[in-house]
């Protein structure tokens, strides 16, 4: 691997930490928020995450691409 692409994965592994972590704050304020009846919004949200998870696939598969 090239130094060049070896920073790209490093960059783009510490995004996806970052990534995890917001989907990680934004499940428990949505059963927060889902616990105190706002259902709708709770749906909303676990919508989006299940993009987040998606997106976090093709992530993974793009930085193990560049690492090999």
């Amino acid at each position: 691997m090239d130094e060049k692409a070896a920073i790209a994965a490093d960059t783009l592994e510490l995004l996806m930490m970052n990534q995890t972590a917001l989907r990680a704050a934004l499940e428990e304020i949505s059963l927060w928020v889902s616990q105190r009846g706002s259902t709708n919004v709770h749906h909303n949200v676990l919508g989006a995450l299940g993009a987040l998870d998606t997106h976090a696939e093709e992530v993974f598969s793009g930085i193990e691409r560049l690492r090999s």
